[in-house]
Protein backbone atom coordinates (compact mmCIF):
# COMPACT_ATOMS: atom_id res chain seq x y z
CA UNK A 1 0.00 0.00 0.00
CA UNK A 2 0.95 3.64 -0.52
CA UNK A 3 3.62 2.88 -3.12
CA UNK A 4 2.28 5.84 -5.09
CA UNK A 5 1.65 8.21 -2.20
CA UNK A 6 2.23 11.78 -3.35
CA UNK A 7 2.00 10.81 -7.03
CA UNK A 8 -0.63 12.07 -9.45
CA UNK A 9 -2.08 10.08 -12.34
CA UNK A 10 -4.27 10.61 -15.38
CA UNK A 11 -6.01 7.52 -16.80
CA UNK A 12 -7.83 7.97 -20.09
CA UNK A 13 -11.01 6.06 -20.84
CA UNK A 14 -11.36 5.34 -17.12
CA UNK A 15 -15.12 5.35 -16.60
CA UNK A 16 -15.41 1.60 -17.20
CA UNK A 17 -13.60 -1.64 -18.00
CA UNK A 18 -9.82 -1.77 -17.96
CA UNK A 19 -9.46 1.98 -17.44
CA UNK A 20 -11.67 1.90 -14.35
CA UNK A 21 -9.69 -1.00 -12.90
CA UNK A 22 -6.41 0.87 -13.49
CA UNK A 23 -7.72 4.06 -11.89
CA UNK A 24 -8.82 2.16 -8.79
CA UNK A 25 -5.58 0.20 -8.55
CA UNK A 26 -3.48 3.36 -8.65
CA UNK A 27 -5.76 5.00 -6.07
CA UNK A 28 -5.36 2.01 -3.74
CA UNK A 29 -1.64 2.65 -3.78
CA UNK A 30 -2.08 6.29 -2.79
CA UNK A 31 -2.09 8.16 -6.12
CA UNK A 32 -4.44 11.03 -6.81
CA UNK A 33 -6.24 10.00 -9.99
CA UNK A 34 -7.89 11.97 -12.77
CA UNK A 35 -10.57 9.86 -14.47
CA UNK A 36 -10.93 10.81 -18.13
CA UNK A 37 -14.14 9.95 -19.97
CA UNK A 38 -15.80 10.83 -23.26
CA UNK A 39 -19.53 11.02 -22.55
CA UNK A 40 -20.90 9.09 -19.57
CA UNK A 41 -20.88 11.59 -16.70
CA UNK A 42 -22.62 9.20 -14.30
CA UNK A 43 -20.13 6.37 -14.79
CA UNK A 44 -17.15 8.71 -14.37
CA UNK A 45 -18.62 10.11 -11.15
CA UNK A 46 -19.12 6.56 -9.88
CA UNK A 47 -15.42 5.83 -10.37
CA UNK A 48 -14.46 9.03 -8.55
CA UNK A 49 -16.77 8.01 -5.69
CA UNK A 50 -15.10 4.58 -5.58
CA UNK A 51 -11.69 6.27 -5.43
CA UNK A 52 -12.85 8.48 -2.58
CA UNK A 53 -14.24 5.43 -0.77
CA UNK A 54 -10.66 4.13 -0.81
CA UNK A 55 -9.68 7.32 1.04
CA UNK A 56 -8.18 8.60 -2.19
CA UNK A 57 -8.59 11.74 -4.25
CA UNK A 58 -10.28 11.56 -7.63
CA UNK A 59 -11.19 14.00 -10.36
CA UNK A 60 -13.47 13.43 -13.38
CA UNK A 61 -12.27 15.09 -16.58
CA UNK A 62 -14.32 14.97 -19.78
CA UNK A 63 -12.56 15.17 -23.14
CA UNK A 64 -12.74 13.74 -26.65
CA UNK A 65 -9.22 12.38 -27.08
CA UNK A 66 -9.60 12.31 -30.84
CA UNK A 67 -9.72 16.11 -30.71
CA UNK A 68 -6.15 17.41 -30.33
CA UNK A 69 -7.20 20.66 -28.67
CA UNK A 70 -9.47 18.95 -26.13
CA UNK A 71 -6.95 16.23 -25.31
CA UNK A 72 -4.07 18.63 -24.73
CA UNK A 73 -6.23 21.06 -22.74
CA UNK A 74 -7.32 18.18 -20.50
CA UNK A 75 -3.74 17.13 -19.73
CA UNK A 76 -2.79 20.73 -18.96
CA UNK A 77 -5.83 21.18 -16.72
CA UNK A 78 -5.12 18.00 -14.74
CA UNK A 79 -1.45 18.91 -14.25
CA UNK A 80 -2.40 22.39 -13.06
CA UNK A 81 -5.14 21.18 -10.70
CA UNK A 82 -2.92 18.50 -9.19
CA UNK A 83 0.15 20.74 -9.18
CA UNK A 84 2.15 18.16 -11.13
CA UNK A 85 1.60 15.09 -13.31
CA UNK A 86 3.59 11.92 -12.63
CA UNK A 87 1.71 9.10 -14.34
CA UNK A 88 -0.16 8.98 -17.66
CA UNK A 89 -2.01 5.84 -18.71
CA UNK A 90 -3.22 6.05 -22.31
CA UNK A 91 -6.01 3.51 -22.13
CA UNK A 92 -8.91 5.05 -24.08
CA UNK A 93 -9.93 3.07 -27.12
CA UNK A 94 -12.90 2.36 -29.36
CA UNK A 95 -13.83 -0.31 -31.88
CA UNK A 96 -15.77 0.03 -35.13
CA UNK A 97 -15.39 -3.44 -36.57
CA UNK A 98 -15.98 -4.35 -40.19
CA UNK A 99 -14.41 -6.59 -42.78
CA UNK A 100 -11.85 -4.57 -44.72
CA UNK A 101 -13.75 -4.73 -48.01
CA UNK A 102 -16.75 -3.08 -46.34
CA UNK A 103 -14.99 -0.77 -43.89
CA UNK A 104 -15.89 2.88 -44.42
CA UNK A 105 -13.41 5.73 -44.36
CA UNK A 106 -15.16 7.06 -41.26
CA UNK A 107 -14.81 3.76 -39.39
CA UNK A 108 -11.09 3.76 -40.15
CA UNK A 109 -10.51 7.41 -39.26
CA UNK A 110 -12.54 7.34 -36.03
CA UNK A 111 -10.64 4.39 -34.56
CA UNK A 112 -7.20 5.66 -35.58
CA UNK A 113 -8.06 9.14 -34.29
CA UNK A 114 -9.03 8.00 -30.80
CA UNK A 115 -6.77 4.99 -30.26
CA UNK A 116 -3.52 6.17 -31.85
CA UNK A 117 -3.71 9.92 -32.35
CA UNK A 118 -5.25 10.37 -28.90
CA UNK A 119 -2.26 8.57 -27.41
CA UNK A 120 0.06 11.01 -29.18
CA UNK A 121 -1.96 14.09 -28.21
CA UNK A 122 -1.94 13.18 -24.50
CA UNK A 123 1.68 12.07 -24.40
CA UNK A 124 2.98 15.15 -26.16
CA UNK A 125 0.99 17.36 -23.77
CA UNK A 126 2.38 15.54 -20.72
CA UNK A 127 6.05 15.76 -21.75
CA UNK A 128 6.66 19.39 -20.64
CA UNK A 129 5.26 18.71 -17.16
CA UNK A 130 7.15 15.45 -16.69
CA UNK A 131 10.45 16.64 -18.15
CA UNK A 132 10.38 19.74 -15.91
CA UNK A 133 10.40 17.48 -12.86
CA UNK A 134 12.75 14.88 -14.41
CA UNK A 135 10.21 12.18 -13.67
CA UNK A 136 7.33 10.53 -15.48
CA UNK A 137 5.72 7.15 -16.01
CA UNK A 138 3.74 6.63 -19.22
CA UNK A 139 1.94 3.37 -19.89
CA UNK A 140 0.12 2.81 -23.17
CA UNK A 141 -2.55 0.14 -23.38
CA UNK A 142 -2.26 -1.74 -26.66
CA UNK A 143 -3.76 -5.15 -27.44
CA UNK A 144 -3.00 -8.69 -28.50
CA UNK A 145 -4.75 -7.70 -31.72
CA UNK A 146 -2.09 -5.07 -32.35
CA UNK A 147 0.44 -7.92 -32.43
CA UNK A 148 -1.46 -10.46 -34.51
CA UNK A 149 -4.12 -10.22 -37.18
CA UNK A 150 -7.77 -9.99 -36.20
CA UNK A 151 -10.61 -10.55 -38.65
CA UNK A 152 -12.81 -7.49 -38.99
CA UNK A 153 -10.43 -5.26 -37.04
CA UNK A 154 -8.03 -3.78 -39.57
CA UNK A 155 -8.56 -0.32 -38.06
CA UNK A 156 -8.26 -1.45 -34.44
CA UNK A 157 -5.24 -3.68 -35.09
CA UNK A 158 -3.50 -0.90 -37.00
CA UNK A 159 -4.16 1.58 -34.20
CA UNK A 160 -2.86 -0.71 -31.48
CA UNK A 161 0.14 -1.82 -33.54
CA UNK A 162 0.87 1.87 -34.01
CA UNK A 163 0.69 2.42 -30.25
CA UNK A 164 3.34 -0.27 -29.75
CA UNK A 165 5.68 1.29 -32.32
CA UNK A 166 5.02 4.78 -30.94
CA UNK A 167 5.96 3.56 -27.46
CA UNK A 168 9.36 2.30 -28.59
CA UNK A 169 10.32 5.66 -30.09
CA UNK A 170 8.90 7.67 -27.19
CA UNK A 171 10.91 5.54 -24.77
CA UNK A 172 14.12 6.26 -26.67
CA UNK A 173 13.51 9.99 -26.81
CA UNK A 174 12.25 10.53 -23.26
CA UNK A 175 14.58 8.36 -21.17
CA UNK A 176 17.04 11.23 -20.73
CA UNK A 177 14.28 13.25 -19.03
CA UNK A 178 13.61 10.54 -16.44
CA UNK A 179 10.44 9.44 -18.24
CA UNK A 180 9.74 5.76 -18.90
CA UNK A 181 7.29 4.68 -21.60
CA UNK A 182 5.98 1.12 -21.75
CA UNK A 183 3.12 -0.92 -23.21
CA UNK A 184 0.70 -3.32 -21.60
CA UNK A 185 -0.91 -5.48 -24.29
CA UNK A 186 -3.99 -7.27 -22.93
CA UNK A 187 -5.49 -10.31 -24.49
CA UNK A 188 -9.25 -10.78 -24.56
CA UNK A 189 -10.61 -9.25 -21.37
CA UNK A 190 -13.97 -9.55 -19.66
CA UNK A 191 -15.31 -6.01 -20.21
CA UNK A 192 -18.51 -4.39 -21.47
CA UNK A 193 -16.86 -3.89 -24.87
CA UNK A 194 -16.02 -7.58 -25.22
CA UNK A 195 -19.43 -8.66 -23.89
CA UNK A 196 -20.91 -7.39 -27.18
CA UNK A 197 -19.11 -10.20 -29.04
CA UNK A 198 -21.54 -13.09 -29.78
CA UNK A 199 -21.29 -15.99 -27.32
CA UNK A 200 -20.41 -18.50 -30.04
CA UNK A 201 -17.41 -16.40 -31.11
CA UNK A 202 -16.38 -15.89 -27.48
CA UNK A 203 -16.33 -19.68 -27.06
CA UNK A 204 -14.10 -20.08 -30.13
CA UNK A 205 -11.68 -17.45 -28.80
CA UNK A 206 -11.62 -18.95 -25.29
CA UNK A 207 -10.76 -22.37 -26.71
CA UNK A 208 -7.53 -20.95 -28.16
CA UNK A 209 -6.32 -19.40 -24.89
CA UNK A 210 -3.98 -21.74 -22.98
CA UNK A 211 -5.21 -20.38 -19.62
CA UNK A 212 -8.74 -21.32 -20.65
CA UNK A 213 -10.40 -18.03 -19.72
CA UNK A 214 -10.50 -14.32 -20.46
CA UNK A 215 -8.54 -11.79 -18.41
CA UNK A 216 -10.10 -9.82 -15.60
CA UNK A 217 -9.62 -6.03 -15.87
CA UNK A 218 -7.90 -6.08 -12.47
CA UNK A 219 -5.17 -8.33 -13.90
CA UNK A 220 -4.36 -5.71 -16.53
CA UNK A 221 -4.32 -3.06 -13.82
CA UNK A 222 -1.75 -5.03 -11.81
CA UNK A 223 0.65 -4.95 -14.77
CA UNK A 224 0.23 -1.18 -15.06
CA UNK A 225 0.86 -0.77 -11.34
CA UNK A 226 4.08 -2.77 -11.61
CA UNK A 227 5.38 -0.51 -14.37
CA UNK A 228 4.60 2.76 -12.59
CA UNK A 229 5.53 1.67 -9.06
CA UNK A 230 8.44 -0.74 -9.56
CA UNK A 231 9.56 -0.44 -13.19
CA UNK A 232 12.15 2.31 -12.81
CA UNK A 233 14.62 0.56 -15.14
CA UNK A 234 12.04 -0.65 -17.64
CA UNK A 235 11.32 1.43 -20.72
CA UNK A 236 10.29 0.65 -24.28
CA UNK A 237 8.98 -2.74 -23.16
CA UNK A 238 5.80 -4.73 -23.70
CA UNK A 239 4.03 -6.74 -21.02
CA UNK A 240 1.64 -9.20 -22.61
CA UNK A 241 -1.23 -10.11 -20.30
CA UNK A 242 -3.01 -12.66 -22.45
CA UNK A 243 -3.14 -16.05 -20.71
CA UNK A 244 -0.53 -17.46 -23.06
CA UNK A 245 -2.43 -16.57 -26.23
Amino acid sequence: MDRLKGKTALVTGASRGIGRAIALELAREGARVAVNYASNDAKAKEVVQEIEALKGSGLAVKADLGNAQEARAMVKSVAEQFGHLDILVNNAGITKDSMLAKMTDQQWVDVIQTNLNGCFFCTSAAIPFMSAQSYGRIVNIASLNGQVGAMGQANYSASKGGVIAFTRTAALELARFGITVNVVAPGYTDTDMFAAVPQAIQAQIRAKIPAGRFAHPEEIAKAVLFLVADGDYLTGQQINVNGGA
